[in-house]
This record gives C-alpha cells, sequence and structure tokens, in this order.
C-alpha cells in the first residue's frame, strides 16, 4: 500500500508542476567565479621604491632601467597569479623562460608580492646603497607586519615569503643570459668604432652625458621579453642629403624652425619629459610611474594591477633593445650638427644631445610601447595627471619650471613624450613617428601574449 501511495504522490506532482508553468525548482544557480579583491596597495608601494632605487642608483642609463623594470614587473606578476581565476602565467610563453613553479597550499599573495618584489630589486641592483637596501628590507618588513595585524599566521606568511623568493631567483638566473646583465658596469664603450662620414653620428662634446662615448652600443643585440618582438624589422630611414628640396633636409629645416621659435609652453613640455636618467628614474620609470597613477586612480585589484606593471616593464624593456638595433644599426646624426653645417652655425638646440644615435627616437619608442600596454588594461579614455616631476627646482639655465602634465587619454602622453624631442631640438619628426609606430607594434606584441585563462 505504501508503495501505491507513493507512486500516486509523484503522478500528481508531474501533472501539477507540468501545468503550472511557472513553477521552478527552489535551487540557486550557480554565481560566475569573482576575482579575489585584493588591493594593489603593496603593489603601489613596490613602485614607489623601485622608482627611488633608480634614480638614486649609480651608473643610471635609460637602457639598463628598462631591462631591470621588464624583470622587475614580470617578478610581481608570476608572484601572485595562481592567486587569480582569471589572469594565466606568461612565463612559458616569453623568450628561454620554463613554466615556472606551482605554489603548494594557500598563501598570502601581498607577503609573496613583497617577498619577490624586494629578492629581484636586489638582484637588479647590487650596487645600490647600503642605505637603499636597508629601505628595501624596511618596506618588506613593515608589510609582513602588517599582514599579521590583519590576521595572517606566521607559517602563512613564511610560506608566501619563501614562494616569492623562489620565483624572484628563477627569474633572476634567467635575466643573466640576456645580454643585458651587469650593463651599469659597462655603460660607456671606449673600444667602439663609428662608420666614417659626415651624415653619421658621434658623441658631442658638450652633451647630455660628461663621457664622450657611446652609450651601450651593443644593446641591440640583447635578448628580448616577447618573441614577437625579435622579428619586427628595422624601419626604413630617410635618404642623407644637404639638397634643400630633400625631404631630409626638411626635416632639419622644421627642427630649427621650431626651436628658434620655441614658446615657453612648448619649452615647458620639453623639460618635462627630460628625464635625465642622471636625476630622475628615467624615461622608462617616467612610463612605470603613469602605470601605478592609473592603477591607483582605477582601483585596479592587485592581479590586473601586476599585470599592468609586467605588461609596461616588458613593452619599455623590449623598446629600448629594438631602437637601439635601429640607432647603431643607422648611426643617424643628431639635427644640430647637420643645422650647424648647412642651415645656421650660430644654432643651439633647447635640450642637449644624449650620447647615441637619433634615428629612431628612444622616447618615442617607449612611451608608445607602455601606452599600448595600459590601453589593453584601463582602455585609452583616462584622465591622467602627471606628477613625476612636480616639485623640480626650476630650471635656471633654461628659466623654466615643471609644471605637472594633464592628458584625456593615455597615447596622448605618449605622444607628447615623442614630440617633445623634437621640441628639444635633438630628434627629427621621422625619428620620432618610426619610434611611435615602432613602439605600438611592441606594445601590441606584449598584449597578445595569453594573460587571462
Amino acid at each position: 500500500m505504501k508503495k501505491y501511495t507513493l507512486l500516486l504522490s509523484f503522478i500528481l506532482l508531474i501533472l501539477v508542476t507540468g501545468c503550472d508553468k511557472s513553477v521552478t525548482p527552489d535551487v540557486d544557480p550557480i554565481p560566475d567565479p569573482v576575482e579575489l579583491e585584493v588591493s594593489s596597495e603593496v603593489a603601489l608601494k613596490w613602485v614607489d621604491m623601485t622608482l627611488k632605487v633608480m634614480k638614486e642608483s649609480p651608473s643610471n642609463s635609460p637602457t639598463y632601467a628598462s631591462r631591470t623594470l621588464g624583470y622587475i614587473g614580470i617578478t610581481m606578476y608570476e608572484s601572485v597569479v595562481n592567486g587569480s581565476i582569471i589572469y594565466n602565467s606568461v612565463a612559458g610563453q616569453l623568450s628561454g623562460l620554463a613554466p615556472l613553479v606551482k605554489p603548494e597550499g594557500d598563501l598570502d599573495w601581498e607577503t609573496t608580492l613583497s617577498a619577490g618584489q624586494a629578492a629581484i630589486i636586489k638582484h637588479m641592483y647590487p650596487h645600490a646603497s647600503d642605505k637603499l637596501k636597508e629601505d628595501i628590507d624596511f618596506l618588506h618588513n613593515s608589510i609582513k607586519t602588517d599582514r599579521v595585524i590583519a590576521g595572517i599566521s606566521a607559517d602563512q606568511i613564511s610560506k608566501s615569503e619563501e614562494y616569492g623568493v623562489a620565483i624572484a631567483n628563477i627569474i633572476y638566473e634567467w635575466s643573466k643570459e640576456d645580454k643585458g646583465h651587469e650593463g651599469y658596469k659597462n655603460v660607456f664603450d671606449a673600444n667602439y668604432e663609428y662608420p666614417s662620414g659626415r651624415q653619421y653620428w658621434s658623441p658631442p662634446a658638450q652633451g647630455q652625458s660628461s663621457i664622450m662615448l657611446p652609450m651601450h652600443p651593443y644593446w641591440g643585440n640583447n635578448r628580448l621579453f616577447v618573441p614577437k618582438n625579435d622579428i619586427i624589422p628595422i624601419p626604413e630611414i630617410l635618404e642623407y642629403s644637404t639638397d634643400k628640396e630633400s625631404d631630409y633636409y626638411k626635416e632639419m629645416q622644421l627642427v630649427y624652425e621650431v626651436n628658434t621659435n620655441l614658446t615657453q609652453e612648448e619649452k615647458e613640455t620639453a623639460l618635462w619629459w627630460g628625464d635625465d636618467p642622471a636625476v630622475s628614474p628615467s624615461p622608462p620609470g617616467h612610463s612605470y610611474f603613469l602605470a601605478a597613477k592609473l592603477v591607483a586612480q582605477n582601483k585596479t585589484n592587485l592581479f590586473e594591477a601586476t599585470s599592468a606593471f609586467a605588461k609596461v616593464g616588458m613593452a619599455v624593456a623590449d623598446a629600448f633593445v629594438c631602437t637601439w638595433k635601429c640607432k647603431y644599426h643607422y648611426h643617424a646624426e643628431r639635427p644640430t650638427n647637420f643645422i650647424k653645417r648647412n642651415i645656421d652655425g650660430r644654432y643651439s638646440q633647447f635640450w642637449p644631445e644624449p650620447p647615441f644615435p637619433a634615428f629612431t627616437s628612444g622616447h618615442s619608442t617607449q612611451a608608445a610601447a607602455a601606452a599600448t600596454a595600459l590601453i589593453s588594461v584601463f582602455g585609452d579614455a583616462n584622465h591622467i595627471v602627471d606628477d613625476f616631476h612636480t616639485g623640480r627646482p626650476k630650471d635656471i639655465v633654461r628659466n623654466v619650471e615643471f609644471k605637472t602634465r594633464e592628458f584625456d587619454s593615455i597615447w596622448a602622453f605618449a605622444e607628447e613624450c615623442g614630440y617633445s624631442r623634437i621640441l628639444g631640438g635633438i630628434h627629427t619628426p621621422q625619428d620620432n613617428e618610426r619610434g611611435l609606430e615602432e613602439g605600438k607594434l611592441i606594445g601590441e606584441n606584449v598584449n597578445t601574449l595569453l594573460w587571462t585563462k
């Protein structure tokens, strides 16, 4: 009898639910996975420390600085990426880097990131002062203290720290094979042989560097982070000519006319983007700083933030290798020598000439690469307040103050950075335009790595 009662109940249930189309099972749907909202505050603290070490360490150069940001940025990302359900390790996609070890157990990602950054920065800057190394240790220890206060166990902090250091050590060992290892030891090359001819560059007598030698002439032979960037062809250059009707002459004439009629605002623009490595974290450091500004104002979580720093770091690193390959392929002269010989012997450019050839522009290439990487994370439409140099003393020699810049898009800062070198008198339009084009391609190749699952 009990079996018949159960069967009857089941039949009635089917009949009722079949007639009432509105009846649905009382079961909650499975929610979509949500990324853990871990704050990017720790990442931003380490960006500040990175820029401080870059600025205050001896033998700073834009070439070596860009390289360090590549390794520091990818270490930051790879030290935490296994805590993300969205982002994917890119280690196996980079030139010569095998997939990295996976963590065991639950880690505290803020501690992991901090430990990895402390280790990789010391690896990249062994020549930093004892005071800077103490600052690095102090920051890491203060972050660990904060994590204890937040309730993270001593055992979890210890395991997290070990993993972060392990990632940094693996990446450091990989870095040694890129031909740029310890590049701070040999910034200038006294034995480099220049091509013969008036159209070729040679170190200026009164340039940005007091050393009349070429900076890192073989940097273009270094290994790149992204394999696709290794096959980018060297861009074509205009043929040298003293004919006033030639495109080459007209470009030099334009630089002359711009520099002899600079407005105060144009001088401010040229000064702002000077990024002299003797007194600043250099051009790639400026790009890394702008990445941090975007992370902060967009309140980006830890995992997305580290993807931005990894992309920018590798983008500027590859940009400097590519543009240096081009510079020492053509050995293109700077505008000043041409202008003095062919247009006006009394001419003097606004900004001192750096110790390497002109074509293509390193500023344009690295800024475009960084901007393209950042656009992939944030989109282009972002208002940016660039206060990288705000507060610096007035440039008395040029009678110009460092005034905060503002942009309504990410690409706008790359364009202004590139154009500033024409205003400075040290680049022609072709140097800038080909640099922007190549930098954009470099950034796109960084973006096309499989960053997400």
